[in-house]
C-alpha cells in the first residue's frame, strides 16, 4: 500500500486500554496511526510496538483540554500527511466522586476531557474532511451515557449523554460533505479504568458484573476496537449519527 493509499488515523487515549487495541487494530488494517495520550511512555510504547510488528505509527502527546495544542496537531498532521481519514475521539476519565463532593472544577474537568475533548477534535478536523469529501469521526461514549445512571459518577454519566447528541449533531452537520460521525458506548470492558477499587467496579466488583452479562464475560479492549475499525471502514459507508452498544447483552438482559 502506497503512502497516498494509507489512511491516516488520530487516536486519543491510545496509550492504554481501548484506545491502545484500537490504535493496533487499524495498523493491522495498513492504516498509519496517529497515537496520542497524555501518558507519554505509555503512549510511546504503543507505537513503537506497532512499528515493531511492521505497521506504521507516530507518537504525539496530546491533551485533549487544550484547543491551541488540538489545532496544532491537526494542522502538523495535515502539513506532513496532506489528510486525516478517520479520528477516534477515546480519551476520557472517570473519577468516583458523591455528590456532596461533586465541585465546580470536578465537574468541569470531566466534561472539559470526555465531552469538549472530542468536539475541539472534530471542530480542528472537519474542514479538511469536508474539503475531501471524506472523513471518518468515531466518539466513545458509554452504557452509563445511554441507558443507565451511575451513582458517585453523576458528572461522568453527564458527559457520556452529552457525546451522544454531540455524534447526532455533528452527524446531520457533516453529513452532505461527506463526513460520518458515529459513536461506541462500551459496556463492562476489562480495563486497568474498569479495575480501579477507587473509580470504578475493581476485580471483585467486575467479576460480579460478569455473571449477569448475558455473554457470560467481561468485554475486552479489543472487542471494542474491532467495532470502531468497522465504523471507520466501508462497510458502515450508509452509517451516520448512530452510537452502537457494545456490551455483550447488558442492556437488553438485565431485567
Amino acid at each position: 500500500m502506497s503512502a497516498a493509499e494509507q489512511r491516516v488515523v488520530i487516536v486519543t487515549g491510545a496509550g492504554i486500554g481501548i484506545g491502545a487495541a484500537t490504535a493496533k487494530a487499524f495498523a493491522a488494517a495498513g492504516d498509519h496511526v496517529v497515537v496520542t495520550d497524555v501518558l507519554e511512555a505509555e503512549g510511546a510504547a504503543v507505537a513503537a510496538a506497532i512499528v515493531d510488528a511492521g505497521g506504521s505509527a507516530e507518537f504525539q502527546p496530546y491533551d485533549v483540554r487544550s484547543t491551541e495544542t488540538t489545532e496544532r496537531l491537526v494542522a502538523d498532521i495535515l502539513t506532513r500527511h496532506g489528510k486525516i481519514d478517520v479520528i477516534v475521539a477515546n480519551a476520557g476519565i472517570a473519577h468516583r466522586t458523591r455528590l456532596a463532593d461533586l465541585t465546580d472544577e470536578k465537574w468541569d474537568l470531566t466534561f472539559d476531557i470526555d465531552l469538549k475533548g472530542i468536539f475541539r477534535l472534530a471542530r480542528a478536523a472537519a474542514p479538511s474532511m469536508r474539503a475531501r469529501k471524506s472523513g471518518s469521526i468515531i466518539a466513545l461514549s458509554s452504557i452509563m451515557g445511554v441507558a443507565y445512571g451511575w451513582d458517585e459518577h453523576v458528572h461522568y454519566s453527564a458527559a457520556k449523554s452529552g457525546v451522544v447528541g454531540l455524534v447526532r449533531g455533528l452527524a446531520v452537520e457533516l453529513a452532505a460533505d461527506g463526513v460520518r460521525v458515529n459513536g461506541v458506548a462500551p459496556g463492562y470492558i476489562r480495563t486497568a479504568q474498569l479495575l480501579s477499587e477507587e473509580n470504578s467496579l475493581g476485580p471483585e466488583g467486575a467479576e460480579k458484573a460478569a455473571a449477569f452479562i448475558p455473554m457470560g464475560r467481561l468485554g475486552t479492549p479489543e472487542d471494542i476496537a474491532d467495532v470502531i475499525a468497522f465504523l471507520a471502514s466501508t462497510g458502515a459507508r450508509y452509517m451516520t449519527g448512530q452510537v452502537l452498544v457494545v456490551d455483550g447483552g447488558l442492556l437488553v438482559g438485565r431485567y
